[in-house]
């Protein structure tokens, strides 16, 4: 009888020391290039616009970089200290035109309960196939439609674009509104003091407030000054193209890599930490300079494992405990339609399912029921 794997057979210590050097060393050679790639973009634009493909594509994969250095600096450790990654991961973030410290602390909690499908329901927030039998027909198909592969582009633009400008307003608006009907009830309480009572929705805590608030005003200042010195319809075409893919590759990536076949989608009750890391993440085959775009997030059950070991040692880190990650599958680029399928939990046999499969399963158990009847 094999012995079950314990985190502790890993060799994981090591390999969680960080480089100040190697991380600047990354941060000039994904950022430089970025900022060089926008000056070419300017040059080519009036002369052969049909440049500007190449250089599109090009400023798609290092935003997709920034993303995944970002990503790093939310579990602190790009660099040694918190602080800078906290001021590396704003920087990062600004790129995409994300808040680095709320995106993070909704992350921290995908890593926490990754497996147990009855606390996180990944990406899409999806459905149990208990709820989904309790829609009406007609909910259930805007439910597959809503979570087709194409919705992606939209969707992660609207994540990147939109959102944080969204949740500011939404949030700043409910503190003026609780303040208002909180000093109606006591015209004697300072405005001030009553603002400091409220309890905002989105973000949780002073630090996080500060950084939504300062990623938007950069953000909106520097889409101001852009289009004032690039040219409006040249710089927000350009960047809302740039957008949309780097998300839609980020989440098409963050997809796969927990939802695909015989991924391990337990209930909360006899979840395993360690089998969430090892069995509901996958091992992404990219080719080598996808790799290093994605900064290396392939290996994704080590990251699961700690997330603590920064990108530029986790293949090291892989291939050192190799011969503990059999359980963990290999998902290739042939593998991802098949994935985007699989958008239902079903809770009674711990494990994700496409519509199609649903629906067999219920015509199964109507055709043993009129069996058993007749």
């Amino acid at each position: 009888m094999q012995t079950p794997i314990k985190k502790s057979d890993f060799v994981l210590r090591p390999y969680m020391q960080s480089s100040n050097l190697r991380a600047t060393f990354q941060l000039l050679n994904t950022l430089v290039p970025y900022v060089l790639l926008w000056a070419l973009a300017t040059q080519v634009v009036e002369r052969s616009p049909l440049l500007l493909i190449p250089i599109i594509c090009l400023l798609v994969l290092f935003s997709l970089r920034c993303f995944s250095l970002m990503h790093d600096c939310g579990h602190y450790s790009l660099f040694r200290s918190k602080r800078a990654n906290r001021i590396a991961g704003f920087i990062l973030g600004l790129v995409n035109a994300i808040p680095q410290h709320w995106w993070s602390r909704d992350h921290a909690y995908h890593h926490k309960t990754n497996g147990d499908w009855e606390r996180y329901r990944s990406i899409g927030d999806f459905l149990s196939t208990d709820e989904f039998a309790q829609l009406s027909p007609f909910d259930q198909k805007l439910y597959g439609r809503l979570r087709q592969p194409w919705i992606i582009f939209p969707g992660g633009f609207f994540y990147l674009a939109f959102k944080p400008r969204l949740i500011l307003i939404a949030e700043l608006w409910g503190c003026l509104r609780y303040t208002w009907q909180e000093w109606r009830k006591n015209p004697k309480c300072s405005p001030v003091k009553i603002m400091s009572t409220y309890q905002p929705q989105q973000w949780h805590g002073a630090d996080e407030f500060w950084d939504i608030l300062l990623n938007n005003l950069v953000v909106l200042s520097g889409w101001w000054i852009l289009c004032h010195y690039l040219g409006t319809a040249f710089f927000l075409g350009t960047y809302a193209i740039v957008l949309m893919l780097s998300a839609a590759i980020f989440i098409c990536i963050f997809f796969v890599q927990h939802n695909f076949e015989g991924a391990y989608a337990h209930q909360t009750e006899g979840w395993d930490y360690l089998q969430g890391a090892i069995a509901g993440s996958s091992y992404l085959d990219l080719p080598p300079i996808l790799k290093w775009f994605t900064a290396d997030i392939s290996y994704h059950s080590i990251h699961h494992l700690s997330e603590r070991i920064p990108n530029y040692r986790l293949r090291a880190c892989h291939e050192h405990n190799r011969h503990l990650l059999t359980q963990v599958t290999t998902i290739r680029f042939r593998d991802w339609l098949a994935c985007s399928k699989l958008i239902l939990w079903d809770a009674p046999s711990n494990q994700l399912v496409s519509i199609e499969q649903f629906y067999q399963q219920e015509r199964a158990q109507r055709m043993t029921a009129v069996v058993s009847q007749s």
